[in-house]
This record gives structure tokens, C-alpha cells and sequence, in this order.
């Protein structure tokens, strides 16, 4: 295992050529503290911005602090971490780059592949337990069926990540009725075009391209619905995980929101603004300021991590996660997200001047916090159905 600083704690297998340690990264160094890799984030997180995303050596470095093995399963190597374990890391990630805890965040997506055949697991973790799994799911293409499987082809959005994953899903039709959980088709990434068109106005870095097949054949045992039963019987596999997914984003205005509030504090001093103006520490609206988005922050933290953690303790006691639980997992992982947002927001205004230039950090924490709002997990909607739950109305949409 490695060790870890948090602040809690591929038709046949003849056709795939399974990526791992020994040919992605020769020069593999042994772990990496969490602590060094964030500090290596904050050097190069402009770099990451240009880029449009977080390129293969940074991955590297992710793989050895012991990020893409926090979702693999005990069996296969990994260290299936607690999920509120794990959000902790990307918090203290995301607070020196929300892009790059945003691609973190996909070391919890290996949950997903534990819906895949115990024998295809076994043939995707071969090589190692440090495997990074990336998805475009939407829009759903159709999947041919043929014998053995199916033929794919289409284009899919928003796969953040995809230029450092190791493994690449995408989103089919035509296959079995799963209960409005999408089917996902697994590819070697080396098997997958990426469309480089990611450009927007927030987490650039995040790489989150287009990706597309041309009549593409996908063995049935390489394909599982999302947010199906795992075939792996290990607790974090009985959490719940489009609710974890969800957490794992939400996680990340977190961190935006601390760094924000750091940075806003430490402009009190300033001995004069531009205007001649009282330094803001001074000024009692931004003195009040200051204090109301620290208890947002801190009370929406609190409400995000005591479920995450009641979630696990339910499944450590043997019992399984009910909606209801479930209902709680999604309502505060949203809550976190747009009071996280109001929270940058809310230290950019009370910044001033100062914080509308390109140089400003603010500028980014602000731009990059409004797009995990806009989340698909993460929406408005989830406040409709989780109300609905809560007075016995099915949602309008599969939930939770």
C-alpha cells in the first residue's frame, strides 16, 4: 500500500494491451507524499491551465501518491479507501488547484469498474493497481449488438481527464434495460480518439474533450452499467456510487472555497488599496464579511463529511445504505457545492479592485467554482428530488 497523507487518515485479452507501471511509466519512483504532490500542483497549476489539461507526467506523480488506487479493489492491490478518507484528499488538493482534484476525483471512478466480470477486473489490474479510468458518457450512441458484444461508434462529451487515463468508458444504447443507469463500454484509451475542443471559461485544465469511435468492437464482458451492483465484495463497493461521484466534485469547491477565504484574509493588511481607501481589515462589512462565509464553509464541510462517514459507518455495521441515506449523500454534496460557490463569490466581491485582474487567483477560484456547480450530479434538480424523497413522492428522475 502506499502511504498516504490525508487529512483524515480490455473482445479477448489477446487484443488488449493493458497499460500499467512497467511500460506508462518506466522511471517509476516508489510513493509520493500527498504534501510534495500539492506542492508540485501549486508550481505548475498555470501550466495545467494553458494546457488544457493535466498532462501524463503530473498523472505519474498522482499514481505514486496513491490517488488511482484509492477506488481499486483490496483484491487487485489497491487500498479501496474510505470515501470520506478520500474526499479529504481531494479537498486539500483542490485547494491548490481545482483543476487538478477534479481529475483526482477520477481516482474514485475504479467503483464504477467494479460492476465489470471479477475475470475482466482481473485483466484490467494485471499490470498494477494504479489504473486511471475515464468517461464520456453522454450523449448515449448506439451499441450494435454482434455476436460476443457490440460495434461503437459516436462522440461523447465532457471526459475530463481522458488525456491521462488509462482506460476509457463510453456511454451505449441498445443494450439490456438497467433502470435508467447508463451502459458504459470500456476501451484501452489507446483505442479511443480525443477531440481535443475542451475550451471554456472554468477548470481549462481539466481536459474534459470530446471523444469518439468509428465502428468499434467491445467485448460483453468489457461493458457494465453505471452505478450497478459491484461484482467485488468489499465495503467500498456497497457504497453508494453515483452518490460518491457526486461527493467527489463536490469535494472540490471545498477546497476552492479555503483557498479562497485564505487568500481573502491574508489581503487585510494591506497597508494601502489603490484609492488611498482603510485597509480591508478596517471595514466591518468585510470584517463581518469574512466571518459569515467562514461559517458557510465550515457548516456546509461539516453537513458534506458527517454524512460521507455515517454512510460508511452503515456499511461497516453490515447494513446496506438505504434511499434515505443515500437522499442525504446527494443533498449534501450539492448543498456543499453552491454554498462553496457563494463562498468564492463572496470573498471575490469583498476583495476589490485588486481582484479583477488576470493575475488574480480569485479570478480563477471563481470561474472554476461556477462550473462544478453546473454538474449534472450536482444541479439544481438534485434539490426537487431530494425534497421529493423526503415527502414520499418518486423523483422525476432516477435519484438517488
Amino acid at each position: 500500500m502506499h502511504a498516504l497523507n490525508t487529512v483524515s487518515s480490455e473482445a479477448s485479452s489477446a487484443s488488449f494491451h493493458i497499460a500499467g507501471p512497467e511500460d506508462d511509466y518506466p522511471e517509476y519512483a516508489g510513493p509520493l507524499s500527498l504534501d510534495a504532490l500539492i506542492e508540485e500542483v501549486k508550481r505548475r497549476r498555470d501550466d495545467f491551465d494553458a494546457l488544457s489539461h493535466v498532462p501524463r507526467d503530473m498523472v505519474r506523480k498522482m499514481k505514486r501518491a496513491g490517488i488511482f488506487r484509492a477506488g481499486t479493489p483490496r483484491r487487485f492491490g489497491g487500498d479501496a479507501l474510505p470515501p470520506h478518507q478520500f474526499l479529504a484528499m481531494l479537498e486539500r488538493i483542490a485547494i491548490a488547484d481545482g483543476s487538478t482534484a477534479w481529475v483526482a476525483a477520477f481516482g474514485s471512478a475504479n467503483t464504477y469498474l467494479a460492476s465489470l466480470p471479477v475475470e475482466t477486473q482481473a485483466k484490467l489490474y494485471a499490470s498494477g493497481p494504479d489504473q486511471v479510468f475515464a468517461g464520456g458518457l453522454y450523449p448515449l450512441q448506439k451499441g450494435i449488438r454482434v455476436p460476443g458484444g457490440f460495434m461503437v461508434s459516436g462522440q461523447w462529451r465532457f471526459a475530463s481527464g481522458c488525456k491521462g487515463a488509462d482506460w476509457i468508458g463510453v456511454g451505449i444504447g441498445g443494450a439490456p434495460d438497467n433502470a435508467g443507469k447508463p451502459f458504459t463500454a470500456v476501451f484501452p484509451s489507446s483505442e479511443v480518439e480525443i477531440v481535443d475542443n475542451w475550451n471554456v471559461v472554468g477548470m481549462q485544465g481539466t481536459g474534459s474533450h470530446d471523444l469518439r469511435l468509428k465502428d468499434k468492437f467491445v467485448d460483453e464482458q468489457w461493458t457494465f452499467a453505471r452505478g450497478g451492483a459491484a461484482t467485488i465484495d468489499e465495503p467500498l463497493y456497497r457504497y453508494p456510487t453515483v452518490a460518491y461521484q457526486a461527493q467527489v466534485h463536490a469535494a472540490v469547491n471545498i477546497g476552492l472555497a479555503r483557498a479562497a477565504l485564505d487568500l481573502l484574509a491574508g489581503m487585510s493588511g494591506v497597508t494601502q488599496t489603490t484609492t488611498g481607501a482603510p485597509r480591508l481589515a478596517d471595514r466591518a462589512y468585510y470584517r463581518s464579511g469574512l466571518a459569515q462565509a467562514e461559517a458557510q464553509l465550515r457548516s456546509a464541510r461539516a453537513f458534506f463529511f458527517e454524512s460521507a462517514e455515517a454512510a460508511w459507518q452503515t456499511i461497516l455495521a453490515g447494513d446496506a445504505v438505504a434511499p434515505a441515506e443515500a437522499n442525504i449523500l446527494r443533498l449534501s454534496a450539492t448543498h456543499a457545492a453552491h454554498t462553496c460557490a457563494e463562498v468564492v463569490m463572496a470573498a471575490y466581491k469583498m476583495a476589490g479592485i485588486g481582484a479583477i485582474y488576470r493575475e488574480s487567483r480569485l479570478q480563477r477560484l471563481v470561474r472554476d467554482s461556477i462550473v462544478v456547480t453546473q454538474h449534472a450530479f450536482l444541479g439544481e434538480g438534485t434539490y426537487d428530488a431530494s425534497g421529493a424523497l423526503f415527502v414520499g413522492i418518486q423523483p422525476v428522475t432516477p435519484y438517488p
